[in-house]
């Protein structure tokens, strides 16, 4: 009898790899019962990381959503299973242990089945919780081998990690493939031996079709006893996404495997719908390179699920860099020339880093370090001269131990700094604060939820579910939408320091846009980056909102600009004067001193400190907390 070979739809990771966010809830329920239809899934991603948090941009309930999406197949006996990253939960930073506990409760009652857990790190004490967390709020525990290619990652070193991990408790393994860079003789060997100390363990095989293995690395995982296969589905097929679900049906059924056939009618439906949905908004995120696949992946080894944001990224920052080369009289750099030097650098530093699989986050890590240390050396500034905290966490050993060695000359830079490693438990480090939570869920009035679910999301996506609340996040999203559909002239120009700003080379203009969002009105400046050679905006909008009559600008004390100094954003995000609430934010009056920390930059997920390079008295703090800023944007003035 041939093996059965059962498939699960990623129609959460199709989203998250091709661009920036994923469809409503409504569009998600328009589209389930065609998935359904379909008659070839025993599962479907349906949530989990980058997930919710998108929920809560558009203005909608995540855990809401997380029922009403998950219902249908639930009501069908398709398993559902979500994605989480071990230490750091659903998002990119650590945990409490009793958040995570909470997570796996919440979302087994939401109607999730399984728990995917990955450590960026592959640190087996990371992943016990979440087996253990999983198991005791009932749901099935599938632990992930984070799966990369490097001297330290050999096939002994995943083998060893699966037997730990099934030691534990996971019921289910699951090798993700997150760049799709696993060659297929090396995967086979894996999977083979996998099941040959454990044959009752199912084994699931995730993949990414970028670098062009995957086809090749699917059959052969199958060969060697894989039970599921991650599948998409077009429009959001191959390029950074997932192998395609007709090709793979029909590459096992040749080779005589069992698999399901397939609802042609329902798949054209589904195939449809999701194009509907692209047409509809979320197109306006995807950027047309992400449907390629690019076998120059090979080489950095950066996963699919981080490519929509990277594209993005790489024209903020590369708009940013280009001004300040053409301020200099320099040759400006095309997309594929940063491109180019970025997987260059991330090649040339991944081994001084310690080889940390390329994962959420540690991914977003290695190419911010990189595309940072391009930035400064292309400015005749050193490399590492910008590391952003996350990155330095990740570096000491706060977030779980790093496969490989550091290279001295890292050491030697933490040492300077008075930076100290750590070699104890990270869990350890992020205490337990839900009673937190608890209260200021209590002073705020707001209801705790169904199953805690509210007093969840506020824990695990504190910043965003205020904003949520608040209702800033609804507008800055639709501020945001309607900057990219609105027709060029009818944008009005922004008057800045007295002047009225024209529109660019392009025809973009900056704009002021109302928003009315739940009653409350909000007033938000949209700004546009640079265009292309064909007259489109390329960049980001810069959004930034406020409730209508409050600024929240700190003024200085009108001692006058003369001898004063200037500290300048060395890259463009969001400024904070704060990144914890552990911190003291820097005020007018304050001295600070040369070398002092003055605030942060928020960018490409990480939090970048602010150094000031003079010694003064605060003088005027020019920037609101959470304001966007740019390059060479005025932060402080000191005198």
């Amino acid at each position: 009898m041939s093996k059965e070979i059962k498939f699960s739809l990623l129609y959460r990771d199709m989203w998250q790899s091709s661009g920036k966010y994923v469809p409503r809830v409504d569009q998600l329920l328009k589209v389930a019962p065609a998935i359904i239809d379909m008659g070839c899934f025993d599962r479907v991603e349906t949530n989990g990381g980058g997930f919710e948090q998108i929920n809560l941009l558009f203005g909608e309930n995540p855990n809401v959503a997380n029922r009403q999406w998950t219902q249908p197949f639930n009501d069908v006996g398709i398993q559902t299973h979500m994605l989480e990253r071990a230490l750091n939960g659903i998002r990119m930073s650590p945990v409490p242990a009793d958040v995570r506990k909470l997570m796996y409760k919440v979302k087994k009652k939401q109607g999730t089945d399984i728990a995917r857990s990955f450590c960026g790190l592959n640190d087996p004490r990371n992943l016990e919780g979440s087996i253990k967390y999983a198991k005791e709020g009932g749901m099935i525990s599938q632990a992930a081998l984070s799966l990369t290619i490097s001297k330290v990652h050999t096939v002994e070193y995943y083998t060893n990690l699966a037997n730990q991990l099934i030691e534990m408790g996971a019921d289910e393994i699951c090798i993700k493939d997150m760049a799709g860079i696993g060659r297929p003789a090396y995967l086979g060997k894996l999977v083979k031996n996998i099941k040959d100390s454990h044959p009752e363990t199912v084994v699931q095989y995730h993949s990414h079709s970028g670098p062009g293995f995957a086809m090749a690395s699917i059959l052969e995982v199958a060969r060697a006893g894989a039970d599921y296969i991650d599948v998409g589905m077009e429009p959001l097929s191959w390029g950074t996404g997932h192998v395609d679900l007709l090709a793979v049906q029909a590459m096992l059924k040749d080779a005589g495997f069992s698999v399901p056939e397939i609802n042609m009618k329902a798949y054209m439906e589904v195939r449809s719908l999701t194009q509907s949905f692209i047409d509809d908004f979320l197109g306006l995120y995807i950027n047309p390179k992400n449907r390629l696949m690019n076998s120059l992946l090979i080489g950095p080894g950066l996963p699919g699920g981080m490519m929509g944001s990277l594209m993005a990224d790489l024209e903020n920052n590369l708009s940013s860099l280009n001004k300040w080369k053409a301020k200099r009289g320099q040759k400006e750099l095309t997309q594929d020339d940063l491109l180019v030097k970025l997987f260059d650098e991330v090649e040339h530093i991944w081994p001084m880093l310690g080889y940390p699989p390329l994962v959420t986050p540690f991914s977003q890590y290695v190419k911010n370090l990189a595309l940072m240390n391009v930035i400064q050396l292309e400015k005749g500034k050193e490399r590492w001269s910008m590391i952003a905290d996350n990155i330095w966490d990740m570096i000491l050993g706060k977030s779980g131990k790093l496969p490989g060695e550091l290279s001295p000359e890292i050491i030697k830079l933490a040492e300077k700094q008075g930076r100290e490693f750590y070699t104890g438990n990270p869990q350890d480090l992020y205490p337990d604060n839900l009673e937190s939570f608890k209260e200021e869920m209590k002073a705020n009035n707001w209801d705790f939820g169904q199953d805690d679910e509210e007093l969840f999301e506020l824990a695990m996506h504190p910043e965003q579910y205020r904003a949520y609340k608040s209702g800033e996040a609804k507008a800055a999203f639709e501020a945001d939408l309607a900057a990219k559909k609105a027709p060029k002239e009818e944008a009005k120009p922004v008057a800045k320091n007295g002047k009225a700003v024209a529109a660019d080379s392009n025809g973009c203009e900056p704009r002021n846009l109302n928003i009315e969002v739940n009653g409350e009105k909000f007033v938000v400046k949209v700004s546009c980056g640079e265009g292309d050679k064909n007259g489109s905006a390329n960049g980001k909008a810069r959004v930034e909102s406020a409730p209508l009559n409050g600024n929240g600008k700190i003024n200085g004390n009108g001692n006058g600009s003369a001898n004063l100094a200037e500290v300048i954003a060395p890259l463009e995000g969001k400024f904070f004067l704060t990144k914890d609430s552990s911190e003291t934010a820097v005020k007018p009056g304050d001295n600070v001193n040369e070398g002092d920390v003055i605030g942060y930059i928020e960018s490409m997920k990480t939090y970048n400190a602010i150094i000031a390079e003079t010694s003064g008295k605060v003088v005027e703090v020019c920037l609101a907390n959470g304001e966007v800023v740019e390059e060479d944007d005025v932060l402080l003035k000191l005198q």
